[in-house]
């Protein structure tokens, strides 16, 4: 490493403490290696500096007094301190006076030590030696004075409008050297930088940043960012936006099912405002509020849903900026059904149907069994009971064309010789003559032997292919076979008995019949 000293030609001058001070007069540059100084050191204000020289190797060379000067800029050198072995140190500048002071007294090591440091002590340090026969050497040392910044953000309030204004200001101030300041977020405006120079050699750095603020900037994060030398790392600051605008107003639980009855509904009136909001206040349009409703700050409850609800509510809420209102407009129907029992509804509609299958069930096999039961007979064969009763006429069902197949009841009459007991009498119809007994000659007798009822059984089987064909006779007006009494000649006469009374529709019935 090569130091650099410079040879001065220069006059002297004795002080008045008689002390020799050499002043520069020319100056020339020699090579040396044997005055070592630091290159650069730092300090920051009210903080003390160790300034070390040394003289390296003197040999043969005698040293005769050493010097430190201050240069604050180029060419304007002011000693310091001053070390003479005889004379002692002397300190000639009032700037540093009580300040400075030798930390070694020898001329081989005059290191100084400079007490609270003012940012105005930045500048070159010169440890100089004079020496002989070789001349003056000297060694340099740059002091570099820091300052940490003090920094700042905060954000600005504003109220939300169309004009660009500083929404965020962020400051490092009086650091040395200069701050840079960044800003990140996702907020669209643009920033700008200003540097103030501060007298005692520090600088100022401000930045401001700019937005068109709305509503919906209001509470977004911005973040100013600050870089300087004697920091560590970035110093971060994290804000949020303040943006200011009256309220806006929205009515929550219309869920458009009113009706008749319904208890306990709710209305909410929610508002976005800054600042906080002051007043909330229910109206409706008639001025009016109906009886079963309460109002509870920004809920409105209603009781129980009747006729005066069926209106229109107004909320309207304010804070120290202006006012915002919403209305909603509620339709009161008649159905008393609510929807929360749809459940039950649906069981009660189940449970309803299985009913009706099961009725429907049971009167299917009634009625089953009351077809047999009039198809058939039930004759026990006790004396004086209905086990001997028979259907001999009936309108069983209608024919397709819409005329009645028959309609005459059955006819009874009591059975001669045996009273209590019920016997057929004889009709006389055309063409009822037949040797063989029909099924009807067999229940119009009171004889009913063992092949008889067995032919009766038969008969009850077949009855629907019967009924079927008793409709196609119905049609001509004439009786099915089924339904034609043969009657022997021997038993029945031609039918002349007058208890029989004539229909107004062409039938005829016994006034002695027994109906049932």
């Amino acid at each position: 490493m090569c130091l650099c000293t410079y040879l001065f030609s220069r006059h002297r001058q004795v002080d008045a403490r008689g002390w020799m001070i050499v002043l520069p007069w020319r100056r020339l540059r020699v090579s040396s290696q044997r005055v070592r100084v630091e290159n650069e050191v730092t300090a920051y204000p009210n903080s003390s500096v160790n300034l070390r020289c040394e003289f390296q190797n003197s040999g043969t060379t005698k040293l005769t007094q050493v010097s430190w000067m201050f240069e604050r800029v180029e060419g304007d050198r002011q000693n310091i301190a001053v070390y003479h072995p005889q004379y002692g140190p002397s300190f000639p500048n009032k700037d540093f006076e009580g300040r400075v002071q030798f930390t070694v007294s020898t001329l081989e090591n005059p290191s100084i030590k400079i007490d609270k440091m003012r940012m105005t002590d930045a500048g070159r340090y010169i440890c100089e030696y004079a020496t002989y026969p070789s001349g003056n050497e000297q060694g340099t040392t740059t002091l570099i004075m820091l300052a940490r910044p003090k920094n700042s953000a905060a954000p600005v309030t504003v109220q939300a409008g169309s004009s660009e204004v500083v929404v965020a200001r962020c400051e490092a101030a009086q650091g040395k050297p200069e701050a840079t300041i960044s800003w990140n977020t996702n907020i669209a405006g643009r920033y700008n930088h200003t540097s103030v120079p501060e007298r005692d050699g520090t600088v100022t750095v401000k930045s401001e940043y700019r937005i068109v603020p709305t509503p919906n900037e209001n509470g977004k994060e911005i973040t100013c960012v600050v870089n300087q030398r004697t920091q560590s790392e970035p110093q971060s600051f994290a804000l949020k936006l303040v943006v200011q605008y009256p309220p806006t107003v929205t009515i929550e639980g219309n869920d458009n099912n009113w009706f008749m009855g319904r208890t306990d509904a709710v209305l909410t009136c929610n508002a976005d405002a800054n600042p906080a909001i002051s007043d909330v206040k229910w109206t409706t349009v008639s001025g009016q509020m109906p009886a079963t409703v309460q109002v509870d700050q920004n809920k409105l409850r209603v009781k129980k849903v009747d006729e005066t609800v069926n209106t229109t509510f107004i909320c309207e809420v304010k804070n120290s900026l202006g006012s915002g209102k919403k209305e909603v407009s509620i339709t009161v129907i008649e159905s008393t059904e609510d929807p929360s029992s749809a459940g039950v509804m649906a069981g009660a509609i189940l449970g309803s149907l299985l009913a009706f299958v099961l009725v429907s069930a049971l009167v299917a096999v009634l009625v089953v069994r009351s077809r047999r039961q009039q198809q058939g007979y039930a004759g026990d064969g006790e004396q004086g009971g209905y086990g001997n009763k028979t259907r001999l006429f009936g309108a069983k069902k209608a024919s397709k064309n819409g005329a009645g197949a028959n309609n005459n009841g059955p006819i009874y009459t009591y059975r001669e010789g045996e009273p209590g007991t019920l016997t057929a009498k004889c009709n006389e119809f055309p063409q009822m003559t037949g040797s063989k007994p029909t099924p009807h000659d067999i229940l119009l007798s009171s004889e009913l032997n063992e092949a008889e009822l067995r032919k009766f059984d038969a008969l009850n089987d077949s009855m629907e292919e019967e009924e079927e064909e008793d409709e196609r006779y119905d049609r001509f007006g004439v009786l099915p076979p089924s339904y034609q009494i043969h009657r022997r000649e021997e038993e029945c006469a031609p039918y002349l008995d007058d208890d029989m009374e004539s229909q107004r529709d062409g039938s005829i019935i016994s006034r002695t019949a027994i109906y049932v």
